[in-house]
C-alpha cells in the first residue's frame, strides 16, 4: 500500500451543543497541532463557564492520527475522554482537540447517559465544523551556490513547491515544503544540481 500522505481536520473552531434531563453538554472543537495548545485552551473554556462542572476532552494529533489523550475530569472513568475520541475515530479527523464542557441538570444519567451525551455532544461540534484535507508535507531545507539559482527556483516552480523561507546572501538558503508523494521525485532533481546540500527539517 502507498503511503496515504493526506489527512482529514478542521479550518476552524466549531461547537455543538446536547441537552438531557436538564444537564447540558456544550462541545467546543479547535484545530491544533500539538498538545501544548490544550492548556491554555482549558483556562479559556474555565473562565468563561464558571459554573459548569465538568470539561472532558480528548484530542488527536499528527497526520499519522496516532498520537491521542484523553481526560474525563471527574466523570466515571470511560464515560467522557474515550466517548469524545471514539467520535474522531469514527470521523476519521486529526489535528483537533474537542472539550465538552457539562452544566449538571440535578438528575443522574448513568453510565449509558453519560457515553451517549459525550459522544452526541462532540458529534454535533464536528457535523457543525468544516472538515478539510490536508497533504502530509515534509519540510526541507536546502543550501546553494547563487549560480545555481535559476536551477532551483525553476525546480521550485515546476513541482509547485511551497517556500516557507529563504535568504539570499553569501550563500543561498532555502526552506521549503514538499507532498509526500511527490518527495523522491524532488529530492532526485535536487542531486542533479551542483553544490547543493540538502536538509531534513520536519513533518507538518
Amino acid at each position: 500500500m502507498l503511503f496515504d500522505d493526506t489527512y482529514k481536520t478542521i479550518s476552524v473552531a466549531s461547537e455543538g451543543v446536547f441537552k438531557d434531563k436538564g444537564s447540558k453538554f456544550i462541545a467546543y472543537a479547535y484545530p491544533i497541532s500539538s498538545d501544548d495548545e490544550v492548556k491554555n485552551i482549558l483556562q479559556n473554556l474555565r473562565s468563561e463557564h464558571p459554573k459548569a462542572r465538568h470539561f472532558c476532552w480528548a484530542l488527536r494529533i499528527s497526520p499519522d492520527r496516532t498520537v491521542f489523550r484523553i481526560q474525563d475530569d471527574g466523570e466515571p472513568s470511560g464515560t467522557a475522554g474515550r466517548p469524545i475520541l471514539n467520535t474522531l475515530l469514527s470521523a476519521d479527523i486529526t489535528n483537533i482537540l474537542i472539550v465538552v464542557v457539562r452544566y449538571f441538570g440535578g438528575t443522574l444519567l448513568g453510565v449509558p447517559g453519560l457515553i451517549n451525551a459525550y459522544k452526541t455532544a462532540a458529534a454535533e461540534a464536528i457535523k457543525e465544523a468544516n472538515v478539510i484535507e490536508k497533504t502530509v508535507n515534509d519540510i526541507y531545507e536546502i543550501t546553494f551556490d547563487y549560480l545555481a539559482m535559476n536551477d532551483v527556483m525553476r525546480l521550485m516552480k515546476d513541482e509547485q513547491l511551497n517556500i516557507i523561507d529563504q535568504n539570499f546572501d553569501t550563500s543561498c538558503v532555502i526552506k521549503f515544503e514538499v507532498r509526500k508523494a511527490s518527495l523522491n521525485i524532488v529530492l532526485g532533481k535536487l542531486d542533479k544540481i551542483d553544490n547543493l546540500k540538502t536538509k531534513y527539517l520536519s513533518t507538518a
